[in-house]
């Protein structure tokens, strides 16, 4: 049991170690050019100036002040999706240097328990939470399904530590994968 615990604190240890690399990799590419602090501004501002906006407006607002919050909301999406493209160089190092690690992490780890869970994960994540683990108890975790988790936690807190995250307004009006959906029908 101890040896088990000793690797999830390692694990753990490790994922805080690739964030911190991850970050440091994204600033060096993306945080301290010019190109990204000027688009940021700039989608910060619009953001602001569009909650702005979308607050004052009533039900009985012009068909001309309807335009402009459409146009202001295209600008936007348009200099999110520049901010995006900036970033993707540094996703591209990032995963490159991640493939490289998880190779080397994995034979480290293969075929050992890291951790044990306390439930049964769903039939389709169980590949994932029981890969390369001999046996049937599924509530056995390995490395691989640890450090995903840990990561994705991890790197959140990271960011918004070092303040590297988006602002929430900006990602209010962006939407995202798992952010509220837009409201297009409000305005139509």
């Amino acid at each position: 049991m101890s040896t088990m615990f000793a690797d999830t604190v390692l694990i753990v240890f490790i994922s805080v170690c690739t964030a911190l690399l991850a970050e440091g990799i994204t600033w060096v590419l993306v945080y301290r050019t010019e190109k990204y602090k000027r688009l940021k501004a700039e989608v910060e501002k619009q953001s602001k100036k569009l909650e702005k906006k979308k607050e004052t407006i009533t039900e009985s607002a012009g068909r001309q002040q309807k335009k402009k919050i459409e146009r202001q909301e295209e600008k936007l999406k348009n200099n999110n999706r520049d901010l995006s493209m900036v970033r993707m160089k540094s996703m591209f190092a990032i995963g490159f240097c991640f493939t490289a690690l998880m190779g080397m992490f994995n034979s480290i780890f293969d075929g050992r328990v890291v951790a044990k869970l306390p439930f049964i994960p769903l039939s389709y994540i169980q590949g994932l939470s029981h890969r390369n683990l001999l046996g049937e108890d599924y509530t056995d975790c390995s490395f691989i399904f640890l450090y995903i988790l840990c990561t994705m936690s991890i790197r959140q807190n990271i960011q918004k530590m070092l303040g590297l995250a988006p602002s929430r307004a900006a990602t209010k009006q962006a939407g995202g994968f798992l952010g509220p959906p837009p409201q297009a029908g409000k305005f139509s």
